[in-house]
Formats: C-alpha cells, structure tokens, sequence
C-alpha cells in the first residue's frame, strides 16, 4: 500500500505548474509558508527519570499555488532540530534516563495535496492536516513541534448554509513521533500508524443556540497497541456519537455522548462510553468555563479497555501536564473550570482539573494550569508565550507529581 501512497502524494506536485496556465475569473492569490518556532520545555517528575530539559526549532516552509477553476495546490516541509545537549528523551534518541519531551529530531513532507473547491464543496486528496470538531477525535496535535498529518482523501459538502457533511479516507497515519522509526519501532508510538481508517462526520445548524454534530469513526490502527504489553490492534476501533452545543446570550453549553466498540481485526472486545458536559459565561471580557467528562473504563475482559482517543489532539485536554493521553483502565474522570481574559496585551489562562477513577472511584490527582500568550511589538507574526503545568498525584502510585514549563517564540509569515 505505501506505493499507493507515494503516487497519491506525488498528485499535488502536479499543480505547482498551475499558475503558469492561462488566468481564469475564479482565480486567488498563491501563499509562501513560512513558520519557525523555538521552544523550551522543563519537565520535572518525582520519580526516578531525570528532570528534562529541551530546547527545539520547529521550521516549516511551503506554498500554496493560486486557484485554477478550482484547483490548487500545496506543499509544505517540516523540519525539527535540537538545540544543544539532548538532556530529555525524545522517544527515538535513547536518552531513556530522562522525562520525555516528544520532539524527535528529522525532517519530512509535512502536506503535500491537490484541492478541489467548489461552491458547496471541497475536496482534498494527499497528505494533509485533518481537525474535525474541536478536535476530541481527530486533529493534528499541533502543540507538538512534529505535526500529525494525514495520507489519504476527504471530501467536505456544503449543500446548505445549515448543513456541514465530512467524509476521509486514511491510509496512513503520520505521526508526531516521526518522521522515521530509526530504532526499534513501537508498538504504542510509531512514526507511521498503518490501516484503513473511515471518518464520517454530519453537522447541522438548528439556530444559533443549538449545533448537532453525529460522528462515526471507523479507525484501523493495524500497528498500534494501547500497551507495551498489549496485542497489536488493540486501539483499532469504531466509535459512534452526537454533540450538541449552543449559545443564549452570554451563556454557551455543550453535550455530548458517545460509544465505542471494537473494529474487525482488533483481538479485544471493545465496550466503552465517552461523556461530556460542559458551560460557559462571559462576562465583559472575561470567558468562564466549568466542564465534567468521562472516558469510561469499559468491559469486556482483561488488559485495558477503557475508551481511548488515539487520534486526538490530546494535550488540549485533560490537562496540559499530559498524565492521560492513554486512558487508564479504570477509565477517567475529569472535572474542570478555568477562565480566559485579557491581561498585559495578550490572553491569560487558567484551569484547574480533578481527576478520580471512572470505576472504584479512587482519585488519581489534581492540575493547575497558567498561560499567558501576546503578540511581540513591532515585529507581525511575532508571538510569543510563557505556560505551566502543575500536576499533584493523590497516590503516588498510579501517577506521579509532575510540573512542566515551557518558553515558546514563534514566527508565521
């Protein structure tokens, strides 16, 4: 199949010719990408890995040709560099003796796709960046320097103003442990995720104070295990579900459910249910937030069977100390409240979670997360942002205290 995938991903190239072709009415500017981001991450963990420290250069370069009666094309090539000693484990460098900060170093096509718009249509065939949703799903974890992308087609129609209907087929997974497995590859983080992956998505818009959003995601993680010790397949899934969110005023609210169960070729039995309910106020300029959700433990059997997001842009969620991007077995319960505003010519952040168990009921711990993020004068594109994460463990045992740190820069032209 990866044959397949190098033809599939060869197309786009095509359209770089594009604009040497005649102009038509339909026509729009063509885009140089350019981004650079320089970050430092701290993590220290109370337990026997050293505290890491890592300072990394994500840059990304591209273009988007004009559009031709419809078409167009892009190309766009990440690169990720360590900057100085390698005092944190990256998952590919072998500095297993410290925390990990998952950034591996290498260089790779980051999109390469041909795109076809229309009035109520889009379509995209290639390597591309996928987020549907806010991203619970599926999404391009692009908190990480090495964004997840995606090799195959979607299509998006529009055929009313009302109505939003999605449909992807992915042959390949890239992700952010990428862009190579120079060592031994493994069996929860892989550079590539092979399979075949359906995802279907219907949104319509009732009024502004109602959104309805079903989903139904086939995925076939054929190298993927939810642990070490677990089957290859283990993650492969099919998960069903419908989210309802709104506004009235200054209130806003979101509700959803979901169930997943196993996908043909996954050797496990699969029987899980996701849950969220979530508010909002906003009061002058100030946006409060409280929200409870549950990724439940499942059954089925031995191993863990809890409901899990493999796909998803996990760090957005859950705390951005990063404790659960597995959930456990006895499933996850996250209650949360935070809040946005301005402050000093930028966004300050702040959110507090409590974590327990979804089955025994046992607490796993608490996080304090703070970010402040503001446009640099005098330089467009130009921003930078501090962030901390504190997580305390109620046990010791089945997490650990933990506090991150990061310094970040970054340029987009």
């Amino acid at each position: 199949m990866k044959h397949h995938i190098r033809c599939l991903l060869g197309i786009p190239c095509l359209a770089i010719a594009l604009p040497a072709v005649a102009a038509s009415p339909d026509d729009t500017a063509g885009k140089v990408i350019l981004d650079a981001r320089y970050r430092y991450e701290q993590v220290d963990q109370d337990n026997a890995l050293d505290n890491a420290r890592a300072h990394t250069l994500r840059t990304r370069i591209g273009y988007r040709t004009p559009r031709w009666h419809g078409l167009s094309g892009l190309v766009e090539i990440d690169d990720v560099r360590h900057l100085g000693g390698e005092r944190f484990n990256d998952t590919r460098n072998g500095r297993a003796r410290y925390a990990t900060v998952g950034d591996p170093e290498g260089t790779e096509v980051n999109q390469a796709l041909l795109r076809y718009t229309a009035d109520w249509s889009n379509l995209q065939v290639g390597r591309q960046r996928i987020n549907l949703a806010n991203q619970r799903f599926v999404g391009g974890v692009g908190w990480r320097q090495n964004e997840q992308t995606y090799d195959g087609a979607m299509i998006e129609l529009t055929p009313a103003p009302a109505w939003k209907l999605t449909y992807a087929y992915l042959d390949n997974i890239n992700s952010v442990f990428g862009p190579d497995d120079t060592r031994p590859i493994s069996r929860t983080a892989p550079a590539d995720i092979e399979g075949h992956s359906h995802l279907l998505q219907a949104q319509y818009a009732f009024s502004p104070h109602l959104t309805a959003i079903g989903y139904h995601y086939r995925l076939g993680l054929d190298n993927l295990a939810v642990a070490a010790g677990a089957p290859l397949g283990t993650l492969s899934s099919r998960t069903s579900g419908l989210r309802l969110q709104g506004k009235a005023g200054a209130f806003s609210y979101v509700l959803e459910h979901a169930r997943q169960r196993e996908l043909d070729g996954n050797p496990w039995q699969l029987d899980g249910r996701y849950w969220l309910a979530e508010g909002g106020y906003r009061w002058q300029d100030i946006q409060w937030k409280a929200g409870y959700e549950v990724l439940g433990a499942g059954r089925g059997g031995a191993g863990n069977r809890a409901f899990q997001t493999p796909l998803a842009t996990k760090h957005a969620f859950q705390g951005w100390a990063d404790q659960f991007l597995t959930t456990p077995a006895d499933g996850l319960r996250d209650a949360y409240a935070g809040f946005s505003l301005p402050l000093g010519g930028g966004e300050w952040q702040a959110w507090y979670h409590d974590f327990r168990s979804d089955r025994g009921g046992h607490r796993f711990g608490r996080e304090l997360d703070l970010s402040w993020r503001r446009a640099i004068p005098r330089v467009k594109g130009l921003d930078g942002m501090l962030k901390l994460a504190s997580y305390r463990s109620a046990d010791g045992v089945r997490t650990v205290d933990t506090d991150k740190f990061w310094v970040q820069v970054q340029y987009s032209y």
